[in-house]
């Protein structure tokens, strides 16, 4: 059996170690829980015939100028695959591949969740218990927002916006309007959502969920003008894309109240928070948990696996992002 050096940047869930190295890969696994530094990973992986990235890894030109010419495939740990330099990879005719559809459940469950946490005001209630300030039922203890029958706007209805818009509605009997770069009629008419420009669903929406990917058109696609749009009891979910949000302006809508609240899993400056977020009461920040699940993170895993076999063995891998490579 052919040996194949690969690097994986930092250490996945063991069943997907496991599955290649019973498939004849040499991986060179970064064993300490921390991003490599761009140097680090140029030192790394020279001379590796694979490299298995996360979405918190750069990979660009110097990166792949470095592996030189024995590096067969690039793949990435992660639905989005905006930290690789595509044209790049294009024009060494490396095929790069992602992991989507596996995550899409997941990912759409921590949407629902952080729509529930921040319109019930859960986390902070959890933070006021937990601190012996519950002294006993009041009616005006804590008072959130309804969710149920409730208007939600799904911007991105792909995969996970669709996901989202399925539980909201069937689950949630919510209204739902939604913005994609197509319309969708069978899920129209499937869940009765309805189509809608940004600015409507803005201005509608008690809620409003992103789900797009981050690209030159969606970055910044809502700052100071967007929120303005809002209704002040309204709410802003972001499991996409940190910079798909201007986080500074964002940070002042809350501060002044203008939008009720918001629920981040990504950030602008990710892992940095802008200045003020963290102190807000009105936003819940969580650790980019998305897709964080064992079963989700191992099929990602298994996934990744696949991909990267296929690509080591010149042959053209199931989730290739760049499939133009094996045109002739």
């Amino acid at each position: 059996m052919t040996t194949f050096k690969v690097l994986l940047t930092r250490k996945i869930p063991q069943p997907a170690i496991d599955y290649m190295l019973e498939n004849g890969i040499d991986l060179e696994i970064n064993e300490e829980d921390r991003v490599l530094s761009h140097s680090e990973i140029k030192e790394r992986v020279k001379g590796k015939d694979g490299l298995i990235c996360l979405l918190t890894d750069s990979i660009d030109g110097e990166i792949m100028e470095a592996a030189g010419s024995k590096l067969k495939i690039i793949a990435n740990y992660a639905v989005g695959y905006n930290n690789i330099d595509l044209q790049e990879a294009t024009k060494r005719k490396i095929p790069v591949t992602n992991t989507p559809g596996v995550l899409t459940e997941t990912t759409a469950d921590l949407a629902m969740a952080l729509l529930l946490s921040i319109g019930r005001r859960i986390v902070e209630s959890d933070n006021f218990t937990r601190k012996g300030r519950f002294t006993g039922w009041g009616p005006m203890l804590h008072l959130g927002n309804d969710i149920y029958g409730k208007t939600l706007g799904v911007i991105g209805c792909g995969r996970i916006g669709s996901a989202v818009a399925r539980r909201a509605a069937k689950g949630f009997n919510m209204k739902v309007l939604y913005n994609n770069t197509k319309q969708l009629p069978e899920l129209e008419q499937e869940l009765g959502l309805e189509f809608a420009s940004v600015e409507e669903i803005l201005k509608q929406s008690d809620y409003v969920t992103l789900h797009v990917p981050l690209t030159e058109k969606t970055k910044h696609m809502i700052g100071e003008k967007e929120l303005a749009l809002m209704k002040s009891s309204a709410f802003l979910i972001n499991t996409s894309r940190g910079s798909v949000i201007v986080e500074s302006a964002l940070v002042k809508a809350l501060q002044e109240r203008r939008i009720a609240g918001a629920a981040l899993d990504v950030y602008e400056f990710e892992p940095k928070l802008s200045p003020g977020l963290q102190e807000l009461d009105n936003v819940i920040v969580t650790a980019h948990i998305g897709t964080g699940t064992i079963d989700t993170r191992t099929k990602m895993g298994m996934m990744v696996g696949e991909n990267l076999l296929a690509g080591l063995k010149n042959k053209h891998p199931p989730n290739c992002v760049n499939p133009q490579i094996f045109e002739k």
